[in-house]
């Protein structure tokens, strides 16, 4: 995976982060979801390089072989704010004061803060298979909450991690064939590790405390996004199913949003690597 690419540990204030880099011209910053690490874009990162550009793609705090502090009761370490903050750090320790960005579930929540908190460090922002946690919570309905109920038992203390770390492997699933035997191996490794699944919980919990705060302070504030935004999701994922268009509710955070739905499951970039990679591709080549 990654061939020419550079791996690499950024310590920061409070952690140290695992990144891969390669590549040659205006920087892009990939932030994977749950439960993947930087590997799940080992398949588009190389079509982005070929695009001209370089391509950084860091485990965010605590998933994969990054490591943060330790969990707060208030789960402030682990809210996107402080991932967000971090992973400006990252970007400014490789040489890259402004770069465009795309993240995917997970990682879009955080692409959110760092655009709305660091807005002169994006000049364009793509959230795959994600929205504003605050508008996931806003329209928590009985089908919601029976799709996406392992939003609630995640947020639950302990138990969650007693259960997950009795059987990690009956717990993540996941295909060597589909995802490539070494980003699945990279990830399971991951998964088996008790101070991973902490850090991937707690990313899980300030979602539904810290971090809905923060996002419903920006709304309060009236904040937008001030870049162009791309909107991409998986059409055999269930975000359009749940919401309709979901361009729609990006509209009210951003004026400038296009995108379109992809032929693939969830992990998107591990199942449609080239029309991901096109569309990332031709929105950043502005």
């Amino acid at each position: 995976m990654f061939e020419g690419f550079t791996t690499s540990t950024v310590r920061t204030g409070e952690a140290s982060v695992f990144v891969r880099y390669g590549g040659e011209g205006p920087p892009v910053l990939l932030l994977h979801g749950h439960p993947r690490t930087s590997a799940t874009w080992h398949r588009v990162a190389p079509l982005l390089v070929r695009r001209g550009f370089t391509v950084v793609c860091p485990d965010l705090r605590g998933y994969g072989r990054s490591r943060g502090p330790a969990p707060a009761p208030e789960h402030v370490p682990h809210s996107k704010r402080a991932v967000a903050g971090e992973m400006v750090e990252v970007m400014r320790a490789l040489g890259h004061e402004r770069f465009g960005l795309a993240g995917h579930d997970r990682g879009a929540a955080v692409a959110l803060r760092l655009v709305l908190d660091h807005p002169s460090a994006v000049t364009r922002v793509a959230f795959l298979d994600g929205l504003p946690v605050s508008e996931h919570l806003a329209r928590a309905d009985a089908r919601f909450a029976t799709a996406w109920w392992h939003w609630f038992f995640f947020a639950q203390p302990d138990i969650p991690e007693r259960v997950i770390n009795a059987d990690p492997d009956a717990w993540y699933r996941g295909d060597p064939e589909t995802m490539g035997q070494e980003n699945y191996d990279e990830w399971r490794a991951a998964t088996r590790n008790p101070d991973v699944v902490r850090a991937m919980l707690e990313d899980y919990r300030a979602g539904l405390t810290v971090d809905r705060r923060h996002e419903e302070a920006d709304r309060g504030r009236g904040a937008r996004i001030a870049c162009p935004v791309l909107v991409l999701w998986s059409l055999r994922d269930d975000l359009e199913d749940l919401y309709g268009d979901p361009r729609a509710i990006w509209r009210d955070w951003a004026d400038d949003v296009n995108g379109h739905g992809i032929d693939a499951g969830h992990h998107v970039a591990e199942e449609a690597p080239g029309p991901l990679g096109a569309a990332l591709g031709d929105f950043f080549d502005h």
